[in-house]
C-alpha cells in the first residue's frame, strides 16, 4: 500500500504477488539471501554518492551501441494522474516528469544502479552554510523551454512559490516546511505567487543566476529533497494554473505532442533541450508513445510474444505478474530481456509498543516470524531479499547486520522464542495480528499463526479491509499487537526512514509511528543525526541507530526488501531499472538496429 509518498511517496511500489502497495514511497537493495541468478540484469543495493561539478557537467555518457532515432512504446494499465511537477509526487507520474521536468538537482545513474546526486539545472549540489539553514544553486547557461525562452532562477523561484497554490494538494512538503518552519501549517505563511508577491526566504539573481534559500531549520540533505519533482522549474510566463497539469511546458529532452486521457500519449523531441547542460539524460529515441488501459498480464504476453511495435516497447511500472514470472526466468531467451531490482523501502510488521511492552517478547516475535515461508507465498526468492534491518540497501550509510538469526533460521525459530516467553513469564500470552484482508495476506495470515502457536503465543488473527487499512492501524488507540506495513524514503538519506517510523513526535492519529516508539535517547539521536553535514558521516550515525533501536528495542519486525522482474521488447536497446522510483528508466533507452 502507499502511505506516505503518496510518495513519501516518490515513489509507490506493489508487492510480489500482492496488491497493496508500499507506504512512503522511491526504490531498494539486499542481497545474498535468493538474489536471481545471472542472465537478467539484476540491481541490488543501489549505492548513492554525492557528485561533483564535474560529474553535473553535460552530456550525459554514452550508453555503448546505442543510437539516437525511433520510437519507443510504453504499456501501462493507467494513464499519469499529474503532468504537472508541482503536483508529481507518486513514482509512476516521476517516471514520466523524468522526460519532460528538471529540478536543481537529480541522480545520475550508471548501469550497474548506483547513483550520484549531481546538479541538473544547477551546476553542482549547492553550497550550504556552516549550519546548514542557507542554500545557494548556480544555473547552469543555455538552459530552454520548448517555446526557446530562457529558463532563469526565477522559473525555479516560480516552481516552489505555486505549491502554495490552493489548487495544488498533492505534492511533497518538505521545502515549504523548511522554508516557513510552521510545520503542517506552511500554507499560513505566504499566500502563493499569484497575487504579485514571492517568498522572503527565497532570493534570485538572474545577473548571476543564484538562487539562494534561507530556511527556518537546519537541513544538510536540502540538496536531496530539491531532487524531487515537486520542487521543479516552472516558468511563470508559461504556467496555466489549473490546465497546466494537462498540458505543461517541458525543459527536458521531450515535450508532450498529443495526449487523449486514459488512452494514449505521445512524447517528441524539445529541440531546445541542449544535451550539453544535462548530465543525466541521453534522450536516444526521436519519440515516446504510451498506451494505457492494458492490464499487466496482457502486457506482459505482448512483449513475451514480441511481435510487430512490441519488440520496441517496455512496461513503464509495472512489473511481471506471479502468473508469468517462472516461465519469464526458466526461458533462457526471454529471461535475457529482463531486468530487475529490489524496490525502494522495506516491507516490515511494527509491534505496537504501547501493547506490548516486554522487550523480550518483542524479539520473541521476531525470532517466531516466519520469512522464509512468507516470501514463499510471494513468488519465492524472485520476489525479493530477507530484511533484518530498518534501512533498506539504498539509503545512504546501510549497513548490513542480522541480530536475530533471521538470515541463518528465516523459517523462525520457535525454541528460541518460546525460551524467550517463558523467561518473560509470558508463555501463552495472545497476539492480535492485523492484516489487509487480500488473496496474498489471507495466505500469509496462516503461516503466521502456524509460527506463533509453535512459539508458544496464542495469536488471534484480525484481517481488516484493505480500502481503510492504513487509516485504522494508524489510529493510536487501535486494538492491534503486530501489524502488516511498509515505508519507503523520499529521498536516499536514513532521515526519511527512521524519523516518522521512530520519532515520538510521529506518534498519533493518521502518522506513520505505528509502532508508537517513543524513547527520549531515539529522539534526541535523530535529532542529533539530522543536521551532520556530511552524508556519508551522517550515513554511520544512522546506521549505527538503526542496529541500537534493533537490539534495545525491537519495535519492528523487518520482512522483506522486495523485487520487481521488467521484460522488454527485442528491439529494446538500454532498459534497466530506475533504483529511485522502482520503473524502466526510459531515458537510457534505445531502438536497436
Amino acid at each position: 500500500m502507499s502511505l506516505s509518498r503518496r510518495n513519501f511517496v516518490i515513489a509507490t511500489t506493489v508487492a510480489a504477488a500482492g496488491s497493496t502497495l508500499l507506504s512512503a514511497c522511491s526504490s531498494g537493495g539486499g542481497g545474498g539471501n535468493g538474489t536471481p541468478s545471472a542472465g537478467a540484469t539484476s540491481y541490488t543495493g543501489a549505492k548513492v554518492t554525492v557528485g561533483t561539478k564535474a560529474d553535473s557537467t553535460g552530456p550525459a555518457p554514452e550508453i555503448p551501441g546505442a543510437k539516437k532515432g525511433g520510437t519507443i512504446y510504453g504499456l501501462a494499465p493507467d494513464d499519469f494522474s499529474h503532468l504537472d511537477p508541482q503536483r508529481i509526487y507518486y513514482a509512476y507520474n516521476s517516471t514520466v516528469a523524468l522526460l519532460l521536468h528538471r529540478c536543481l538537482t537529480g541522480y545520475k545513474i550508471d548501469s550497474s544502479g548506483h547513483q550520484k546526486l549531481v546538479g541538473d539545472l544547477a551546476t553542482d549540489t549547492g553550497t550550504a552554510s556552516k549550519d546548514n539553514k542557507t542554500w545557494t544553486f548556480t544555473l547552469k547557461e543555455g538552459l530552454k523551454w520548448e517555446d526557446g525562452s530562457e529558463l532563469t532562477v526565477d522559473d525555479v523561484r516560480h516552481g516552489i512559490e505555486r505549491l502554495w497554490a490552493p489548487f495544488i494538494t498533492e505534492s511533497g512538503t518538505y521545502v515549504q516546511m523548511a522554508l516557513t518552519g510552521k510545520g503542517a501549517k506552511w500554507r499560513d505563511a505566504y499566500e502563493g505567487p499569484y497575487k504579485g508577491k514571492h517568498l522572503d526566504s527565497i532570493v534570485t539573481d538572474k545577473a548571476k543566476r543564484t538562487i539562494t534559500f534561507h530556511l527556518a531549520e537546519p537541513k544538510p540533505d536540502f540538496n536531496f529533497t530539491l531532487a524531487m519533482h515537486s520542487y521543479a522549474a516552472t516558468s511563470p510566463k508559461l504556467d496555466t494554473k489549473e490546465k497546466y497539469d494537462k498540458q505543461p511546458a517541458a525543459c527536458g529532452p521531450y515535450k508532450i505532442k498529443a495526449h487523449t486521457t486514459d488512452k494514449s500519449m505521445v512524447l517528441t523531441r524539445n529541440k531546445y533541450w541542449d544535451p550539453a547542460t544535462d548530465s543525466i539524460r541521453n534522450a536516444y529515441p526521436d519519440g515516446f508513445e504510451f498506451d494505457f488501459g492494458i492490464q499487466i498480464l496482457d502486457s506482459t504476453d505482448r512483449l513475451i510474444a514480441d511481435q510487430g511495435n512490441d519488440q520496441y516497447a517496455v512496461s513503464i511500472y509495472k512489473g511481471v505478474p506471479a502468473e508469468r514470472i517462472q516461465k519469464v526466468l526458466t526461458d533462457p531467451e526471454l529471461k535475457k530481456r529482463t531486468f530487475n531490482g529490489l524496490l525502494t523501502g522495506t516491507y516490515y510488521y511494527p509491534i505496537n509498543t504501547k501493547r506490548v511492552t516486554d522487550l523480550k517478547v518483542r524479539q520473541a516475535l521476531i525470532h517466531a516470524w516466519p520469512l522464509q515461508q512468507i516470501r514463499q507465498i510471494y513468488g519465492g526468492p524472485s520476489a525479493g531479499d530477507i530484511a533484518t534491518s530498518i534501512l533498506s540497501p539504498d539509503i545512504i550509510g546501510y549497513e548490513k547486520y542480522d541480530l536475530y538469526g533471521k538470515l541463518t533460521k528465516p523459517q523462525g525459530d520457535p525454541a528460541k522464542a518460546k525460551a524467550l516467553l517463558k523467561e518473560a513469564g509470558k508463555l501463552g500470552m495472545k497476539i492480535v495480528y492485523a492484516f489487509p484482508q487480500d488473496p496474498t495476506y489471507l495466505k500469509t495470515k496462516v503461516v503466521i499463526e502456524n509460527a506463533l502457536k509453535a512459539a508458544g503465543f496464542t495469536p488471534v488473527m484480525k484481517p481488516v479491509d484493505s480500502t481503510s487499512y492504513y487509516d485504522q492501524i494508524q489510529q493510536i488507540n487501535n486494538q492491534y499487537d503486530v501489524m502488516w506495513f511498509g515505508w519507503s524514503p523520499d529521498w536516499p538519506t536514513a532521515y526519511t526512514m527512521i524519523e516518522p517510523l521512530f520519532d515520538g513526535a510521529a506518534i498519533g492519529n493518521g502518522q506513520n509511528n505505528v509502532s508508537q516508539t517513543n524513547i527520549g535517547w531515539i529522539n534526541d539521536a535523530i535529532k542529533k543525526n539530522a543536521v551532520i553535514a556530511d552524508q556519508t558521516e551522517a550515513g554511520k550515525a544512522w546506521a549505527a541507530l538503526d542496529k541500537k533501536i534493533m537490539q534495545e528495542v525491537a519495535p519492528i519486525i523487518p520482512e522483506t526488501f522486495t523485487r520487481r522482474f521488467y521484460v522488454y521488447g527485442s528491439k529494446v536497446g538500454g532498459a534497466q531499472f530506475d533504483p529511485n522510483f522502482s520503473a524502466t528508466l526510459l531515458y537510457k533507452t534505445f531502438v536497436k538496429a
